[in-house]
């Protein structure tokens, strides 16, 4: 019998106005802080964006303290059990966007964004022959997993989206398009933006990636590899069907792969995908240079 998780994992955004976002922030710090969770959570003007891990009983009165507040009382939680914390500390911020974008158009996807796909709906229109699939995370995202048949965007950003948009998506301003990200929230300013630019016919897969892995009905069909996750887990399997397949390439030797790993020379911490071989031929280094600037300080 599988044991029950100590642990949970908490992801979560809501674009709602926050009056004194700034205080707010203070305040939210500190109440993390006494109920001994540890994550990221990103305030703005515009809501909150954020990803905490904690006890089974902490993550719970995380949830209704929050839903409590009549601005969260609809908020959705996605939620991964775990046997650990997820993260080391606990950080809360202000910042002017929750997600940084940059755009000069003012997007409110209270008001406008891409209609929302269930799971059982996007992987049907999956399957339809006329849809573009456009990842709407960043290309190291993509390159550990993706949809299958989706558009790799060539961005290392997520403020880098609208130029690349507007190279190389207008011949599909027609087509309808199925947007996906992690857990949502890009999607909310992405496919919003996409309207807004004059594409015709926008979805977004609703709950992201995490909540389409979880779906009893679909499972994870028709996504390859793992998907990438900000916390010291990095990356977590979404199909759970015996058609997933590795996308991953091993950095070093190019075999197929699907652990993203830091280099371990401080000053360069690149993360890149490793199989097992290669990590301890090059002792977690990223490169020959960086193995040679660790032993020569080492001397």
């Amino acid at each position: 019998m599988k044991s029950k998780s100590q642990y949970a994992v908490l992801l979560f955004y809501k674009f709602v106005n926050i009056p004194d976002a700034e205080q707010f922030t203070q305040e939210h710090l500190e109440y993390c802080k006494s109920l001994g969770v540890k994550g990221r959570i990103l305030i703005a003007d515009e809501g909150i964006n954020g990803t905490l891990s904690g006890t089974v009983e902490q993550t719970e009165q995380y949830m209704q303290n929050l839903r409590q507040n009549p601005l969260f009382a609809d908020i959705v939680f996605k939620i991964d059990e775990e046997n650990e914390h997820v993260f080391k500390k606990m950080f809360v911020r202000y910042k002017k966007e929750l997600v940084t974008f940059r755009v000069d158009k003012e997007l409110d996807p209270n008001v406008k964004s891409g209609e929302h796909l269930a799971p059982k709906q996007f992987y049907e229109y999956l399957q339809r022959e006329d849809v573009i699939v456009l990842d709407g995370r960043t290309g190291y995202e993509f390159d550990l997993g993706h949809f299958r048949n989706a558009i790799r965007p060539e961005v290392d950003s997520f403020k880098e989206f609208p130029q690349w948009i507007r190279d190389n998506m207008s011949e599909y301003k027609d087509r309808p398009i199925l947007t996906y990200c992690t857990g949502g929230i890009r999607c909310e300013l992405l496919s919003g933006y996409m309207l807004e630019e004059g594409f015709q016919e926008v979805y977004q897969l609703d709950g992201g990636i995490v909540t389409y892995g979880k779906d009893e009905e679909v499972q994870g069909r028709l996504f390859d590899g793992k998907c990438y996750v900000f916390d010291e887990r990095i990356s977590v399997p979404i199909n759970h069907t015996d058609e997933d397949i590795v996308v991953g390439q091993c950095h070093h030797c190019g075999k197929p792969a699907d652990r993203f790993i830091n280099c371990a020379l401080d000053s360069c911490h690149l993360q890149h995908i490793v199989c097992d071989e290669c990590e301890e031929l090059n002792h977690s280094y990223c490169s020959d240079a960086c193995e040679a600037t660790a032993t020569k300080a080492a001397v």
